[in-house]
């Protein structure tokens, strides 16, 4: 089995250019299919989830070709709207898929998806939505199958929840939809707005992406373009907490510094000077980290789940007590016992995490179950004494570029292993 191994102690230093957003580049890989031509999405990151997606399309007939960060896809020899349990399984956001095909073929069928175990999602948001436009949808042993006998019909869709996926699989179903289509509570991600631009430079006729309500006229047909995906904030928040960590500092470049918004007070709260400049952010974190009051996680603009895990690591190690609650998902907080076997004080009850500040952290080998708590596994190792070697990284490559090559370049110890 493939794992990273960390020698902490290492004070991170240097730049990083941070690449596009995997929660971006899924979806605009997805709605390629609605095009119906060629499109040529830029800076589209190396990830096993991209390679996934990838594969899907490939398999569906399209026309896939890579260059450097630069992805061409040609739908329009696309010829199948079923997509094999094996390619399903292999990331939770393949459902996207759902909407795209549907919109392109009238009917779908794949089986429901797989990804990181983080607890139940609302992905009956996205079939309850997808019926109230007309979408026949039956469900047996784990298999949808969809038919859209009338076609797509635009409709008022109320989410219960700002759920991104639903909000993706509505935008994607409406753009040729008949008629016009709202959807009211709609996620505000800024993923949701590139998706949106995309979809525009395609023919589409939105408005409102990144607000709580967008409005789409169908049209009968598109056309594919070119698009560059928006930078990765998580990544970015990611390697903002390795340099915290380890009393570095750290210069992003090729960032949009309003999308972390939320998280930038929590490092400055912890002592850290954030400074921006532009499209460039730079962290300088103090030798020690203070604590954290509380961090809550809510849906966009609010602080995102997916920091969560990254920010739990720099409070391991700060000075006093830090306080998360988890409002996402059920089963967030799974990296806190592999945090524990580093030596970590943390206590958790349903969605509140404690984390009591310790002195110094040990290595010892620990398993990843989720991408972004596999990455604050690799951020404790970095300010752990002695050998940390962290297991089931493959959950890590499904949204993190080379973690272990950034990471070594900013002065980090770090290598991969492979069996």
């Amino acid at each position: 089995m493939a794992g990273i191994v960390v020698r902490g102690g290492q004070r991170l230093e240097g730049s990083i250019t941070v690449y596009g957003a995997k929660n971006s580049a899924l979806p605009l890989l997805a709605a390629t299919i609605v095009s119906g031509g060629k499109s040529v999405i830029h800076n589209c990151p190396f990830l096993s989830d991209v390679e996934a997606s990838i594969k899907i399309l490939r398999y569906l007939g399209c026309s896939v070709r890579r260059s450097g960060s630069d992805m061409e896809v040609d739908a329009a020899p696309m010829s199948r709207f079923d997509i094999p349990d094996h390619l399903m399984h292999e990331m939770r956001s393949s459902i996207v898929f759902l909407g795209a095909i549907a919109a392109r073929s009238g009917q779908a069928k794949m089986s429901l998806p797989g990804g990181c175990e983080l607890g139940p999602r609302p992905i009956d948001l996205h079939l309850k939505a997808l019926r109230e436009m007309g979408m026949t949808i039956s469900e047996e042993h784990g298999i949808l199958n969809c038919v859209c006998q009338k076609g797509l019909q635009g409709k008022t869709i109320y989410l219960s929840f700002p759920s991104v996926g639903a909000t993706e699989n509505v935008m994607l179903a409406a753009v040729m939809a008949e008629g016009v289509t709202q959807i009211t509570n709609a996620a505000r991600e800024p993923e949701i707005v590139d998706l949106a631009e995309y979809l525009a430079g395609c023919g589409a006729r939105i408005r409102g992406a990144g607000c709580g309500t967008i409005t789409i006229e169908g049209v009968p047909r598109l056309h594919g373009c070119e698009h560059c995906v928006i930078p990765d904030r998580i990544a970015c928040v990611t390697y903002m907490a390795a340099a915290a960590l380890t009393g570095g500092r750290v210069e992003l470049e090729r960032v949009e510094p309003r999308h972390i918004e939320a998280v930038i007070p929590s490092f400055e709260e912890a002592g850290c000077i954030v400074r921006r400049e532009g499209t460039r952010l730079i962290l300088a974190a103090p030798k020690r980290l203070s604590a954290i009051k509380a961090v809550r996680t809510m849906p966009y603009p609010g602080f995102p789940t997916d920091a969560q895990a990254p920010l739990m690591a720099i409070t391991t190690m700060a000075k006093g007590t830090s306080l998360f609650i988890e409002n996402i998902f059920l089963n967030r907080y799974k990296h806190v016992g592999e945090l524990l076997r580093l030596g970590a004080h943390i206590k958790v009850e349903d969605r509140v995490a404690i984390v009591e500040g310790v002195s110094r952290l040990s290595g010892t080998t620990v398993e990843s179950t989720d991408l972004r708590g596999g990455a604050a596994l690799v951020l404790a190792g970095l300010a752990a004494e002695g050998k940390t070697t962290i297991r089931g990284i493959q959950h890590i490559d499904r949204g993190y570029e080379r973690l272990e090559e950034r990471l070594a370049a900013l002065g980090a110890e770090i290598r991969r292993e492979e069996e």
